[in-house]
């Protein structure tokens, strides 16, 4: 059963920059579980498209699976992302300001979310789950249990 609150490792890249582009998460319940998994393929994209798609997959991910969460602590490696993401920079590209305001709707569901920087070192189970969806060229969604 996963708590009140989840953690969640998201990753996005692109081939190219812009390219072939996945979005990953991994949803971890508050023992470090890993609970989801889930990926989305993304066609031509940029990396910070990617990344914000990962964002936006963790979230409906969330809202359609775990209502009864109310907190979520997000990691990510962009630390771009993080930044524009916590307020602390402005998001200049037109496309990425109409992803963040999906984000912001999707959040709704959520009492407390916060977003921190990892290494990238530290977030290889969804950079996996990114280069395994290119690969592939399609997403999918897994619950364990």
């Amino acid at each position: 059963m996963v708590k009140s609150e989840i953690f969640v490792f998201c990753d996005g890249g692109a081939r190219g920059n812009p390219g072939p582009g996945a979005a990953a998460c991994v949803i971890k319940d508050s023992a470090g579980k890993a609970r989801f998994l889930c990926g989305k393929y993304l066609g031509k994209v940029t990396n910070n498209q990617a990344e914000y798609a990962a964002v936006e997959l963790a979230l409906a991910t969330i809202r359609e699976n775990y209502r009864a969460v109310k907190k979520a602590r997000f990691f990510l490696d962009s630390r771009l992302v993080v930044n524009q993401l916590n307020g602390l920079y402005k998001v200049k590209d037109p496309s990425l300001r109409e992803v963040l305001f999906e984000v912001r709707q999707l959040e709704s569901c959520l009492e407390e979310v916060y977003y921190q920087h990892i290494a990238r070192e530290e977030n290889t189970e969804a950079d996996t789950l990114v280069n395994r969806v290119i690969n592939q060229g399609y997403g999918f969604q897994h619950q364990l249990t």
